[in-house]
């Protein structure tokens, strides 16, 4: 499923996102959307709501929970706002608990709840998970739902690791550049995280959690927080949606670009056809927020890419291609996105293909490529070498007949049961064997997909 058919039948990300008052849950989705402004409001039948009656519902203390927040600048993610469940929240606890389930039993994928954020501000003094917190990690069913805790104003630890490194004698300015690297390390085996996963106290863990500081900086950066979603999702087509709905983490494009659409596409490394490539231009793609290439621009790419690749091998080719892929797709976004008047991004992907071919990347991709797809067949070749000699180093003392031990016993059913437990040690000797070469080929290609994104990542062109 392309990225067109994955938002037409799915439409947009949708997003729970729960937490206290001031936890700072807005200025992590305009983080997250890459913008300053508010979201609009959209009640559950689609119907923009009004800035004035927003206003006057919060003075009464009003909320909706089934309310839309959609960002502009991203129309692709929909985000469900709940306030958290501060001094028990009886209430609002179950009207996220009945929200959570009637999303569940929704027939559309659309309709569907797709991940839950749960943020946990550590900027107060106690630190501590409240009741209504406590309540929901054990008792909220969400299902297949993945849960993330988000760990905000993470920054406001800084002081009090900056305070303990003083205290051990480190001087002022190191101390200062080591706090928060000492935070983090502090937290990672602190109280928090060890009550958040204790099985005893704890029934419904989340999936993963993230600690974010500094989310109202101008430079702040939320890939982790991306990627750990992203990492989080057990469904493909939501990952494919997810992934390819964020504009602000493209290298998490290009890595899923490389590790899913590469990995799939090795199995075609002996014959591929002329489709077969252009299936891995279009399947690149599906990653990227903004491509959407019908056949004839996957044709033009293909040939573009490939026509300095003639003497190469399939393999290598396939390698080839989608290491260029990658990196002219993610210099086409930063292209179209200054061109915001276009409406295609097919001639800014244009653009950074002729941009890609005339720099001197090109030849360094081309290169590094090569040596990975030498070494990957190396160790492939080396695998299977080994597993054949092994196996003629298994000799038997026979060839078709039975070992002259055999041949001495008195009984004609001995003979045949050792017969048979000679031919399974035989077969259990080849199946470990194979096991252990298959072990080594996919160790093989993990390096070979961990060498092709550090090349890509390493070339990607100067944003314009």
């Amino acid at each position: 499923m392309d990225p067109s058919e994955i938002r037409e039948k799915i439409g947009r990300f949708r997003i729970l996102v729960i937490g206290r008052a001031n936890a700072g849950k807005t200025t992590i989705l305009q983080r997250v959307c890459n913008t300053r402004e508010n979201p609009e409001i959209y009640n559950s039948a689609g119907e923009k709501i009004d800035d004035t009656v927003l206003k006057a519902s919060r003075e009464r203390g009003l909320h909706n929970i089934e309310n839309e927040m959609v960002f502009q600048s991203n129309p692709g993610f929909i985000f469900h706002d709940s306030r958290g469940f501060e001094a028990g929240g009886e209430s609002e606890f179950n009207i996220v608990k009945a929200f959570i389930a009637d999303r569940s039993k929704e027939a559309r994928l659309r309709d569907q709840l797709h991940a839950i954020w749960y943020c946990i501000p550590m900027d107060e003094a106690c630190r501590s998970f409240t009741q209504g917190e406590i309540k929901f990690f054990s008792q909220c069913d969400t299902g297949s739902i993945p849960v993330i805790v988000l760990f905000t104003k993470f920054d406001a630890l800084y002081d009090e690791a900056y305070a303990q490194l003083r205290k051990k004698g480190t001087p002022w300015k190191d101390a200062k550049g080591l706090a928060p690297k000492h935070a983090e390390e502090s937290f990672a085996i602190g109280w928090q995280l060890k009550f958040l996963y204790d099985s005893k106290k704890i029934q419904r863990p989340p999936k993963c959690h993230i600690c974010l500081p500094n989310m109202d900086r101008d430079d702040a950066d939320c890939g982790s927080l991306i990627e750990q979603t992203a990492g989080a999702l057990d469904n493909d087509t939501l990952q494919q949606l997810f992934v390819s709905t964020q504009k602000t983490n493209l290298e998490i494009c290009m890595k899923y670009a490389v590790e899913k659409s590469l990995m799939r596409h090795l199995d075609f490394a002996e014959t591929p056809t002329s489709k077969d490539y252009e299936r891995m231009v279009g399947a690149s793609g599906d990653w990227f927020p903004h491509i959407d290439l019908n056949w004839r621009h996957r044709a033009e790419m293909r040939s573009k890419l490939l026509s300095t690749a003639s003497d190469s091998s399939p393999l290598e080719n396939i390698v080839q291609l989608c290491s260029a892929l990658v990196i002219v797709f993610e210099h086409s976004f930063y292209i179209f996105d200054k061109r915001r008047h276009q409406r295609q991004s097919i001639p800014s992907l244009y653009v950074a293909l002729e941009q890609y071919m005339a720099s001197q990347h090109a030849a360094a991709v081309r290169e590094g490529v090569s040596a990975a797809v030498q070494a990957y067949e190396e160790a492939v070749a080396t695998a299977a070498h080994a597993y054949e000699e092994a196996v003629k180093a298994f000799v038997y003392t026979y060839q078709g007949k039975s070992p002259a031990w055999i041949a001495k016993l008195p009984f004609e059913p001995f003979k045949r049961k050792a017969v048979e437990r000679s031919q399974e040690a035989k077969q259990s000797f080849e199946r470990s064997k194979q096991e252990e070469k298959e072990s080594l080929c996919s160790q093989a290609k993990a390096q070979l997909m961990k060498t092709i994104l550090e090349i890509t990542l390493n070339h990607r062109l100067p944003r314009p």
